[in-house]
């Protein structure tokens, strides 16, 4: 049986990085351009590695090789063909991030034999003021898309949402989208590091050079139908749990924990994630075994798992296939 399953974890330096990822997770300060924490990550380089127990020092990737329809269930493993097929990370904005886009499967599998990226905001403790960019505003065609562009408007024809605790944003792939300034989001998606940057403001890097765009990449990853956005926001109060999205890449949901929960996975034939969104949880799988469960902590429950109890005063986020 393989355990409940904690990872050693990635941080991302970036240039519109603060410090806020330290502190929601109750860290000493990590440095002061953390945009990114990698919670789960399969990617190659970035490889999450698990922290403790028998398979201390592990990589995602191996383990899953190792006892693919343990971790992953039967299901997933037949379909995703033995690849871990999610990445989770937490989000700290800063600064503004580049206006992008991201291809779907089939683009994705073309250019880059890669998955595309459909992928979920959930905000968790944004700053008065936050907002988000995701889909546009208006009518919108190729010719008219690179034109903006090129005149440094595109902006203007984005959705902009204020942002409160607990909204939700869906992202299909081709929604054209940013996460603005003052925001903290775990972020969850396909399992794909492919984005098209199509504004960056204006911005150098470090060295003084403008970052790279993928003006021309993006022209047919677009789609120009995506009007308004999908912003919804979903709380879970009372023992509730209430799901964000359910598609065929994740089903999520938020769960708040009231003194104790059971969470039966038996029929689920997947994989679970679980993510300490607030307060402090403890989680006891089936055998008895004990995994703190603190804010800002992520675990992955294999699907040999078929239970697990959750104790104590918050809320987590779900995933599964």
């Amino acid at each position: 049986m393989i355990p409940v399953l904690r990872f050693t974890t990635y941080y991302k330096s970036v240039i519109w990085g603060g410090e806020r990822i330290a502190r929601y997770k109750g860290l000493p300060s990590l440095g002061s351009d953390i945009g990114e924490s990698w919670e789960l990550s399969p990617m190659p380089g970035h490889e999450s590695v698990v922290a403790e127990g028998p398979f201390k020092g592990e990589t995602l990737n191996a383990l899953v090789a190792r006892f693919p329809e343990e971790i992953l269930g039967k299901r997933v493993n037949d379909k995703w063909h033995g690849k871990f097929p999610l990445l989770v990370k937490f989000i700290d904005s800063n600064d503004d991030l580049s206006i992008q886009v991201h291809p779907d499967d089939r683009l994705a599998k073309k250019r880059h034999d890669s998955l595309g990226k459909t992928e979920m905001w959930y905000s968790l403790d944004p700053q008065p003021g936050a907002y988000l960019y995701a889909g546009f505003n208006k009518k919108m065609d190729p010719a008219t898309f690179r034109r903006m562009i090129e005149e440094n408007t595109i902006v203007d024809a984005l959705g902009k949402f204020d942002v409160e605790k607990g909204d939700l944003f869906y992202l299909p792939a081709g929604s054209v989208h940013a996460i603005g300034r003052g925001n903290l989001v775990v972020e969850i998606q396909e399992a794909s590091d492919i984005t098209y940057r199509i504004y960056d403001y204006d911005r150098r890097d470090s060295e003084g050079n403008p970052r790279e765009l993928h003006v021309d990449q993006s022209i047919d990853a677009v789609n120009y139908d995506d009007i308004a956005g999908d912003k919804k926001n979903i709380k879970a109060d009372k023992g509730e749990e209430k799901t964000l999205v359910d598609c065929e890449y994740f089903k999520t949901a938020v769960r708040d924990i009231n003194q104790k929960a059971h969470i039966d996975l038996s029929s689920l034939d997947s994989f679970s994630i679980i993510i300490g969104i607030g307060g402090s949880l403890t989680l006891t799988s089936h055998d008895g075994k004990i995994t703190p469960l603190p804010q800002g902590q992520t675990l992955l429950i294999p699907a040999c798992i078929p239970s697990v109890e959750i104790g104590g005063n918050g809320q987590i986020l779900t995933v599964h296939l």
